[in-house]
């Protein structure tokens, strides 16, 4: 990841900026490097709130790297992707405009209107090079409850700038897209007492 660089190892482009103005981060543009983002998975058997997730959200947004954090299931703070809390300079934060968190299958046309718009407009900022990282947290009950489709989600990763680094958060995350992860972490609870 071009944070965790030292960015005074980097060459510089022949006549180019190596630092963007006024930021002190490293011009990708100007280097014309092709930095490749990679495809993370943090699972386990139950929902969880993945604590290390957003602990790296943080760090690499305070770093200087642009950060989305998509709460799919998440409401009840009348906020919608319209509305983000922004954290720093570098994070904003999205839940779906929700009056409460979705914990079971059977939800209102009302609130899976609400995911698929928090989704479509995911896809679109994302696609549009508004951020380096993207999380999409408890994206992988959306699927199971059928309100996004794994193909989509797997589209969305294919067609992706392929700079933006994303992190799937989940329970049961489908196989379809632990086959293209490049990491997968799964949270287990011991069984020893």
């Amino acid at each position: 990841m071009v944070s965790q660089l030292q960015r005074s190892l980097l060459p510089t482009a022949q006549g180019a900026e190596s630092r963007a103005p006024g930021r002190g981060s490293l011009n990708l543009a100007a280097l014309n490097l092709a930095i490749e983002g990679s495809v993370q998975v943090f699972t386990s058997p139950h929902r969880s709130f993945f604590t290390s997730v957003m602990a790296q959200a943080l760090r690499i947004s305070g770093q200087g790297t642009s950060v989305l954090v998509v709460q799919f299931m998440k409401g009840g703070i009348g906020q919608g992707y319209d509305r983000p809390m922004q954290f720093g300079q570098n994070l904003d934060w999205v839940r779906c405009d929700l009056p409460r968190c979705l914990d079971t299958p059977q939800v209102t046309e009302e609130e899976a209107r609400a995911i698929v718009d928090l989704w479509q407009y995911t896809k679109r900022v994302i696609s549009e090079a508004q951020y380096e990282m993207v999380v999409l947290d408890e994206l992988s009950v959306a699927m199971q409850f059928g309100l996004i489709p794994p193909v989509e989600v797997l589209d969305f990763i294919r067609k992706r700038p392929k700079h933006v680094e994303v992190i799937l958060t989940g329970p049961d995350m489908p196989d379809a897209i632990l086959d293209v992860a490049d990491q997968i972490t799964e949270l287990r609870r011991s069984t020893q007492g």
